[in-house]
């Protein structure tokens, strides 16, 4: 029997067990008859070639053995007749009878049993399930802005205008209960600002009202709350220079040069270093060939954004939400070690395998997965959106409520009480929900 006979079988029988009339002995007499055809053209070929001999034939392989298809409800054998007596007392005959009935019960369990695990195996096999993206296409379009809580605002805007020339966009007051309902932060009051460096801007958000905790001063870069931004410079040496006037915090002991036998990412000059409240910042210069080809400009000294890193405890994990879910497509892959990149990330024995995903526009999202130390903290159970290691990553989507539908049924946790539409649309969109990835990063699903 193939697998649709099988399940046509079980449908019909469901819905004949609606019907009070029909008794229960019927029904297993039924299920005898399907499986009884079954049991006779299977074993054969299961004492013979194995199990996967018999899951080939119930996928239509080239045993083609078929069955035929029983009419449920309808026994198509009589029942077997009843044992004939013996001269044997009655308590003897009586105990026989049940020992031989058990063991023939037990010995059908088996083989029905056997029957049912190579059809279910055969049918999962032929008919896998998909984690495609919403109705097979990317459902989101673009990555929008990548915003940080902040502890002071005007800080923070001297920082990012003064020390890397981002120019302010907007400067704007939010409270209420839509807000509420999407930040998870009762009592709200935000002060959002967004800042443009060449295409790609950043959000900057203070909470005036209720104030989060300061960003934990033992992060370490292989730590699961660990994001940057990646900001594009013309001259490393120039911008590192740049970055000392100012007095950054480091966060990397230098610039690094990445090794040449990296064929991926040798040539790429990198440097971690840190802005006021302790988020940290990537400045990256890319060798001629790679990285998109706007990053060769030399009229700026800081470019823009290629990305935003994020920390991942499981590659594969994260690519269920980020690809399979949301339509993001993988662009590149490397694995880097060696002395740079631990003085890149400050981190001794680094061991990093790094994936870079892209949208339809906007930055790119990329993950360290840490292979080696593998003793990064994960995300604070009690993360909250006003406290300043908190970064959201906003997604542009025509259908926020149906992303957030298949995200739900994918069991990815949510920040936001459901899908909310913006009275005030202060921040610029008039729908948004907020939604962890497995590592606890949250995303921003928006509409504007």
């Amino acid at each position: 029997m193939r697998t649709d006979d099988l399940r046509l079988a079980a449908a019909e029988g469901e819905s004949q067990s609606a019907d009070s009339t029909v008794p229960i002995g019927h029904l297993k007499r039924s299920v005898r008859a399907v499986l009884r055809p079954m049991e006779t053209a299977l074993l054969p070929a299961l004492d013979k070639q194995g199990p996967a001999a018999v899951a080939g034939c119930c996928r239509g392989g080239s045993n083609g053995l078929r069955f035929p298809r029983p009419r449920i409800g309808v026994p198509t054998q009589p029942p077997p007749p009843r044992p004939s007596a013996s001269a044997s007392p009655p308590q003897l005959r009586r105990g026989a009878n049940v020992r031989e009935r058990h063991g023939r019960a037990s010995h059908r369990f088996a083989h029905w049993l056997t029957l049912f695990l190579l059809l279910f195996s055969a049918g999962a096999a032929a008919e896998p399930t998909t984690t495609a993206p919403l109705n097979g296409t990317s459902a989101v379009n673009a990555v929008d802005v990548i915003g940080m809580t902040v502890g002071d605002m005007d800080r923070s805007i001297e920082f990012f205008s003064n020390v890397l020339t981002f120019e302010k966009v907007s400067d704007v007051e939010v409270s209420g209960g839509d807000y509420e309902r999407l930040q998870g932060i009762f009592g709200l009051r935000m002060r959002i600002v967004q800042m443009r460096l060449g295409d790609e801007s950043i959000e900057l958000t203070e909470y005036l009202v209720p104030r989060g905790r300061p960003f934990p001063i033992d992060t370490r870069s292989n730590d699961h709350w660990f994001q940057h931004i990646a900001i594009i410079v013309s001259d490393m040496d120039e911008a590192y220079r740049a970055l000392r006037r100012h007095k950054v915090q480091h966060a990397s002991s230098g610039p690094q040069r990445l090794p040449d036998w990296n064929k991926n990412a040798g040539g790429i000059q990198a440097f971690y270093f840190r802005d006021p409240d302790g988020h940290f910042l990537e400045i990256l210069q890319f060798p001629k060939g790679k990285g998109n080809p706007k990053w060769q400009r030399t009229d700026k000294l800081f470019l823009g954004i290629d990305h935003t890193a994020i920390v991942v405890k499981d590659t594969e994990e994260s690519l269920k939400f980020y690809r399979d879910t949301l339509g993001f497509k993988v662009v590149g892959t490397s694995e880097n070690y060696d002395t740079e990149q631990e003085h890149l990330n400050n981190v001794f024995g680094a061991r990093l395998r790094i994936t870079a995903l892209r949208a339809g526009s906007g930055p790119g999202i990329e993950f360290l997965e840490y292979l080696s130390p593998r003793d990064g903290r994960p995300m604070p159970a009690d993360e909250k959106a006003n406290d300043l290691l908190h970064w959201q990553t906003r997604l542009l989507t025509s259908d926020a409520g149906a992303v957030a539908q298949t995200a739900r049924s994918r069991k990815f946790a949510f920040v936001s009480s459901g899908v909310v539409t913006l009275a005030e649309r202060g921040a610029g969109i008039s729908r948004a929900v907020l939604v962890r990835d497995p590592d606890g990063h949250v995303i921003a699903l928006a509409e504007r």
